[in-house]
C-alpha cells in the first residue's frame, strides 16, 4: 500500500522539484521562465501551489488562487492542475482538488472555478462526473 502526502511548495527549491510534473501541462514553460512566474504569481496574486506525493515522490501538482470578481464574490480559481501520464487514473487530482476545496471553506470562500482546454475531454469527464463541477461558460483568449 503507497503512502500519499499533500504538501503546499514555498520555496524555490520545492517549486523546481515540481517543474517536471508541471511541464506535462504547461510544455511551453522551460524551467527558468516558471520559476520566475511562479515567484511572481505568489508575490502579486497569491499564487499557490501543492504536490501530491506518493511513496515520497511527487506526482501530481496544482496551482490556485484566491480571487474576487462580480460574477463569482469571494472565489478561488484553480489554474493548474496535473498528475504524470504514467499514473493517471488512480485518484492523485481527486484528492488535490479536494485539498483545494477544503482549504477554501477553511479560508471563507465559497467557490471554486477553473478552464479546461476544449480539448480536454478526459478533464472535462473528470470535472463534471467526479467531481460534481458545472461548464457555466466559455473562456475566450486574444494574444496582444
Amino acid at each position: 500500500m503507497s503512502s500519499v502526502t499533500i504538501k503546499s511548495l514555498i520555496t524555490q527549491d520545492e517549486w523546481r522539484e515540481a517543474y517536471p510534473v508541471m511541464k506535462h501541462l504547461r510544455t511551453h514553460l522551460e524551467e527558468k521562465e516558471f520559476l520566475e512566474l511562479v515567484e511572481q504569481a505568489q508575490e502579486k496574486d497569491h499564487y499557490q501551489l501543492a504536490a501530491l506525493c506518493s511513496d515520497g515522490k511527487m506526482v501530481a501538482v496544482i496551482g490556485y488562487m484566491p480571487m474576487i470578481t462580480l460574477y463569482n464574490g469571494k472565489f478561488i480559481w484553480v489554474c493548474d492542475l496535473v498528475t504524470k501520464p504514467e499514473v493517471r487514473s488512480q485518484g492523485y487530482g481527486e484528492q488535490l482538488l479536494s485539498y483545494v476545496e477544503q482549504w477554501a471553506k477553511e479560508h471563507g470562500y465559497g467557490k471554486i472555478s477553473l478552464s479546461s482546454g476544449i480539448q480536454r475531454l478526459d478533464a472535462h469527464r473528470f470535472y463534471e462526473d467526479k467531481m460534481d463541477y458545472r461548464k457555466v461558460s466559455y473562456v475566450f483568449l486574444k494574444d496582444l
